[in-house]
């Protein structure tokens, strides 16, 4: 919200949302004020960035709605591939909706050069299955320098050295 109050943005694309809290009504008034187009994704939607660039939607999905901590569980989740090169965005997901995801996506559909660890490296994520599916040769953990909630995990921290993965910590690097 603090983000397009003060910048300029033309487009937003956001994961579809299950529920209404009060900061994504403020966000949809902001957004019809400042004449924001929105985009609003779920499972399926591929974005066409340019030639050989696009970001496709991997959850969330209506046909299988987390209830539990609904806005961080049905977080916006994408692939963004550019030729042999992909990223994945996780969102704030835990385990329950990493669980759902490993369900949907066979073989190596998650497999990424890079994974942007979820929900800052919290212990509620980030489980040895998702990160053996993903088999990132990169890992970026967006954190806060001395957050209250300890974040990242030493739990995530060990997961991804078992695997192998370059850590990189928006607190340290």
């Amino acid at each position: 919200i603090s983000i397009i109050k003060e910048i300029k943005v033309e487009k937003i694309v956001i994961g579809k949302q299950f529920v209404e809290s009060e900061n994504f009504k403020l966000f949809l008034e902001i957004a019809k004020e400042k004449n924001i187009q929105l985009q609003i994704v779920e499972v399926g939607d591929i974005i066409h960035i340019e030639k050989d660039l696009l970001f496709s939607v991997l959850w969330p999905t209506s046909e299988k709605i987390v209830n539990e901590n609904i806005l961080n569980n049905n977080s916006l989740v994408g692939k963004l591939v550019y030729k042999n090169f992909s990223m994945l965005f996780t969102g704030d997901i835990e385990e329950i909706a990493e669980k759902e995801i490993l369900k949907k996506y066979e073989n190596d559909q998650l497999n990424s050069t890079v994974l942007k660890v979820a929900h800052h490296g919290s212990k509620t994520s980030s489980t040895m299955e998702f990160l053996e599916n993903v088999n990132p040769k990169y890992a970026l953990i967006g954190v806060g320098k001395n957050n209250n909630f300890g974040h990242p995990s030493n739990v995530t921290i060990e997961n991804l050295n078992k695997i192998g993965t370059n850590i990189f910590r928006t607190d340290e690097n």
